[in-house]
């Protein structure tokens, strides 16, 4: 026979010592706690190939509502890091977190559906569909629906309405019925972040947005993407520095895979070793003495 075992309090009328006003103000310090938290956190993040560390030891942290940048000299493991954020690849070792919860198992779609989406994430765009089309075609994928390709375009046409607003949001309305194929570069990279919006992220990944771009292009996009990160937080790769400084609240520099130094623009770009590392420690000092 099972014995009853009354459950003791410390206190006697425990149960009741808390007041309303008291509860409430507890869960709302836990859910400041994990509001003031990092949204996403590596702890030793690892990748190693036959041999190689690619990505060594990597202590990340993105705050809520920051843009925070990834930068490194070429084959730093900036990709690399994203690629193992986005279950692209697997890590060796280490763990992810996404608000205080453990993702490092979780595949590349169920991250997704998390709201942690990374642009061009959805093979960039289809060349061969108007800007229109691409951004219905990533709204359906939103929804969870199939995409019926064999069946009437008319299939799609109530998602026109929202995608046309994700449009206008990127600046592309006007190109609504061009073909991809026939936008300009930058345009192009316009819709690609439109069709990351169409998947209703709460924190964009942004694997380097003003690569291959003039100057006009580059201001375009910083634009936007001041624009879109507004109640968003973002983690961007980046090979320009001064759209890291025109956008960035924190930045992380990477060198040989590891973490090399972290702090605002100011602090970062006067730290000798990341001097080095990007310019080489002749250049550095001839930079010093001017």
């Amino acid at each position: 026979m099972k014995r009853l075992v009354k459950r003791q309090h410390p206190t006697p009328g425990y149960k009741n010592t808390r007041t309303q006003e008291q509860k409430e103000a507890y869960h709302s310090m836990r859910e400041d706690d994990v509001l003031n938290g990092p949204v996403l956190e590596t702890r030793g993040l690892t990748k190693e190939f036959r041999g190689f560390t690619a990505v060594d030891d990597v202590n990340l942290q993105v705050q809520e509502g920051h843009i925070h940048a990834l930068i490194g000299p070429n084959g730093a493991g900036k990709t690399t890091v994203f690629n193992l954020l986005t279950k692209f690849l697997p890590p060796t070792r280490g763990e992810i977190l996404y608000r205080g919860k453990p993702i490092t198992s979780k595949k590349s779609n169920e991250i997704a559906q998390l709201g942690l989406v990374r642009s061009f994430q959805i093979s960039a765009v289809f060349a061969h569909m108007t800007a229109l089309e691409n951004v219905r075609v990533a709204l359906q994928r939103q929804l969870g629906t199939s995409f019926h390709f064999w069946k009437s375009e008319k299939s799609l046409d109530h998602l026109n309405e929202r995608a046309l607003e994700l449009l206008d949001e990127v600046g592309l309305r006007e190109y609504a019925d061009t073909l991809t194929v026939e936008m300009p570069y930058g345009r192009k990279r316009a819709l690609e972040v439109a069709t990351t919006l169409a998947l209703d992220p709460k924190m964009m990944l942004l694997d380097e947005p003003t690569q291959g771009m003039g100057a006009e292009d580059v201001d375009r996009i910083v634009e936007l993407i001041k624009r879109v990160s507004k109640g968003r937080t973002v983690l961007m790769v980046e090979h320009n520095l001064s759209v890291v400084s025109r956008l960035c609240d924190r930045i992380t520099v990477l060198a040989r895979g590891a973490v090399l130094a972290e702090g605002n623009y100011a602090e970062v770009s006067r730290n000798p070793l990341v001097r080095e590392a990007y310019m080489g420690s002749e250049a550095a000092e001839e930079e010093a003495a001017v």
